[in-house]
This record gives C-alpha cells, sequence and structure tokens, in this order.
C-alpha cells in the first residue's frame, strides 16, 4: 500500500475497487464513481475483512477503498490487508470513529486518507482525486542530496571460518559507530546465525519474501525487517530443514534493490553456495570481504573463489582476511599461503576464543563485545577499509556465467612450521 508505483502491474489491474458495509455509503460513492468514468459494480459490500479475503486471490485494484466500521481491531485487520495488496495500491479507509490517535495510526500504517461517516460525495470526490494524483505520480529523486549506497557481501571460503561473525560486525559498526542505515541480509535460509548471535528472533521476513516476491515493496521491508539499533535492520531466517530452497533468486534481487532505496549501507552474509545457483545476486555489490583460514583446504577454495569473482564480479573491490590466526601450530605460513593465492593477504584477525565466548554470552556481536581486543580492533579496521569505498565511483559490469575457474593444486607444498603471523 503506497509503495512506489510500478508501472509493468498496471495493465492487469482494475483502477478502483471499494468495499463498504452500508447501503447509505454504497449509494454515494457509486454516485462518484460514476462521475470519475468508473464501473460502479467494483463498489460491492462488505467490509475490510471481505476485502482480504477477495484480494488474496485477485489483483489489488489501483486504488482501493475500505470499511473499517466492522472492525474490531482496525490497526491489525489493515496489517492483514497489507500482506494481500500489491504494491502500488492506494488505500483509503472509511470508517465513524472521530479519533485523532486512529487516524494518525493508519496515515503511519500505509493508509493515504480516512473518510468519516456519513460520507459527503464532495469529500468522496476530492479523495478519490487525490488518490489518483498520488498513484500516478512518478517517483522523485533527489540527486543533489542523495547518498552513495554501498552493498558488501562477506563471503567464507569453508564453514567455519568467521564469515558470519565478521559479517554482522561490520553491520554493527556501520550502524552504531558511523550512525549510517545498515541492512544486513543472512542468505544462510537454514542455517543462519546473524539473527542469533544479535539476540534476536528471525521473524518470517526472509522466507515470505521468497514464497512471494512480488510483495516486496518499502512497506514490506519495513515491517519483515528486524531492528538491532537504531540504525540495523536485519533479514534472515531459520526454515525448516525438511523444506529445500525453491527460488528462481528473483526475491533477493527485488530485496538488493529495496535495500538500496531504504539504506545507505547493505552487508549481505553470502553462503559459497550461492553463488553457484544465483551468480546475478554479485552484479550490484561494492565489496566483497573474503574469509579464509590459513589451512590447505582454505588456501585451495580461496583461489577457486578468487577466480570465479575475477571472471564474474571484477567490478567489486575484493578485500581478503585470513581469521583465526595462531601465532603457532599455522598449517601454511603466511608467506606460503599469500603465494598460492597468488596476492597480499589484507587483514589477519587473532584467534581468540576467550572473546567469542564472551561474545557469545551477552549476545552481542563480537566487535561490540570485544571493542578493545586485538581482534577487535583488526574488524573496525576493516569496516574503515569498506567505508572507504564510499568515494569509489564503482560501475557494475555484467556477470559472466561462463568465468573459468584457474584452480591450482597445493598438494605438493609442504607447510612450514615456524612463522609468526602478524596483526
Amino acid at each position: 500500500m503506497n509503495a512506489p508505483w510500478k508501472p509493468n502491474l498496471a495493465g492487469s489491474r482494475d483502477a478502483f475497487a471499494a468495499y463498504l458495509c452500508d447501503d447509505a455509503s454504497l449509494d454515494v460513492l457509486r454516485e462518484v464513481v460514476v462521475d470519475l468514468g468508473w464501473a460502479p459494480e467494483k463498489c460491492g459490500k462488505g467490509g475490510l475483512r471481505s476485502a482480504v479475503q477477495s484480494l488474496s486471490i485477485t489483483s489489488s485494484p489501483n486504488i482501493l477503498m475500505v470499511d473499517l466500521s466492522e472492525s474490531g481491531d482496525p490497526l491489525s485487520d489493515i496489517n492483514a490487508l497489507a500482506e494481500v495488496c500489491e504494491p502500488g495500491t492506494v488505500v483509503i479507509a472509511v470508517g465513524q470513529v472521530n479519533d485523532v490517535r486512529l487516524y494518525r495510526d493508519l496515515v503511519s500504517s500505509g493508509i493515504h486518507d480516512y473518510l468519516l461517516k456519513p460520507l459527503s460525495p464532495a469529500h468522496v470526490k476530492d479523495a478519490l482525486i487525490q488518490s489518483q494524483m498520488t498513484h500516478a505520480a512518478p517517483k522523485q529523486v533527489d540527486s543533489s542530496g542523495a547518498k552513495v549506497h554501498l552493498s558488501t557481501a562477506v563471503i567464507g571460503t569453508r564453514g567455519g571460518v568467521g564469515a558470519s561473525t565478521l559479517a554482522t560486525s561490520l553491520a554493527w559498526v556501520f550502524s552504531s559507530d558511523h550512525q549510517q542505515p545498515t541492512a544486513l541480509l543472512d542468505l544462510d535460509i537454514h542455517f543462519g546465525t546473524g539473527a542469533l548471535v544479535l539476540d534476536l528472533e528471525p521473524g518470517r521476513g526472509l522466507t515470505d519474501a521468497i514464497d512471494n516476491p512480488s510483495r516486496i515493496d518499502g512497506l514490506f521491508i519495513e515491517r519483515a525487517m528486524i531492528r538491532a539499533n537504531d540504525h540495523l535492520s536485519i533479514l534472515s531466517a531459520e526454515a525448516p530443514i525438511s523444506q529445500p530452497l525453491l527460488t528462481d533468486g528473483s526475491a533477493f534481487l527485488h530485496l538488493e534493490e529495496e535495500f538500496r532505496h531504504a539504506f545507505e549501507m547493505t552487508v549481505v552474509d553470502m553462503p559459497r553456495n550461492m553463488l553457484i545457483n544465483f551468480p546475478h545476486l554479485m552484479n550490484e555489490v561494492n565489496v566483497v570481504v573474503l574469509v579464509t583460514e590459513m589451512t590447505l583446504a582454505g588456501a585451495r577454495d580461496s583461489i577457486r573463489l578468487l577466480s570465479w569473482l575475477k571472471a564474474n564480479c571484477g567490478h567489486a573491490q575484493i578485500i581478503t582476511v585470513a581469521n583465526k590466526i595462531q601465532p603457532v601450530n599455522l598449517e601454511i605460513t603466511k608467506s606460503d599461503f599469500e603465494a598460492s593465492i597468488e596476492r597480499k593477504l589484507d587483514y589477519l584477525i587473532p584467534y581468540d576464543l576467550k572473546a567469542a565466548s564472551h561474545a557469545a554470552k551477552l549476545g552481542q556481536t563480537f566487535v561490540e563485545a570485544n571493542r578493545a581486543t586485538k581482534a577487535g580492533i583488526v574488524v573496525r579496521e576493516i569496516a574503515e577499509k569498506v567505508r572507504g569505498s564510499e568515494a569509489t565511483d564503482i560501475k557494475p559490469a555484467k556477470a559472466s556465467m561462463l568465468g573459468g575457474f584457474d584452480l591450482k593444486s597445493l598438494l605438493g607444498k609442504k607447510p612450514a612450521k615456524k612463522e609468526k603471523a602478524t596483526t
């Protein structure tokens, strides 16, 4: 409701529909509707709940008028209406309760106007004309004052390397330390830990988005995302493990588009399998933070992912991060690891089990709970590096589905035993 106008929906939608409870109101409305050139048969008997039932199986009109007179909980019922309304629908409510607080609550929930009974033909006509103007008005973009949106994908080369820990920490730094409106999208649909790290319930927002991509708009984002602090909102899921992920990825693209309008920063916790199934998700990503461990498997998969990113995401800045670094007992030394992946590691985060346990006990992100530790300081340095990319004019390139993998074997290389990793 009151979502930005999307012209591709116009062809299959009625111009107007109404659901009113009493005959007197219907008589007034039908007279006005005929004057405006609309079909009077679109004015039906029934209240808001009838509208919800009808619109759950039919397309939403451009302008919808609903009667709240028989609703015991108007705000709750309006929320139910929002779930079945398609983007771009302008809603006018009709009721018999003259309450300023109710009016404000309804407008805040997305209602365009609220008319009191008994209806006046002049007031009804004015409201419908204003609704037409609102519906037809194009979105205005203030390019002079618009801020550059920065999208960051955090990808782990292996499970358990700490990519999710870093993603939540980066999002927290952007939102808390720098007061930037930030969205955290956890795309591990079945086993994501984004909400868990923030001590929140994930909700059904992400699974609802996957099931109904066409409903994703600004209002959906506002209601589906869980607020972590004043500037951070998260969208995640804990889908049943008996339920496979059946999607073409369109929902994720819609979400990325809405995030660009609603937030300054987006952090995507991107499982590596998502790159295989939905490579187009990287088209609009500005920065990739590749998280690995200095192990044989970590080196192999870093090589594979760096090669994939070069072929499919060449427009993005890549930051390599080695996590859980211990000064002794390294499987592969820093110099051998860098020689294998043919690039320097940008950051090394020291292994700190005590700090990780401390954050888990507090129900806080790693960086929030461990501000003064060496690991926490490095995470903040990574955040500053990512934020520094805001000044870069990055133009996305078309992703190639045919990028080849440059695989290199490390099996013949024996790791050295003594070299301290610097932080």
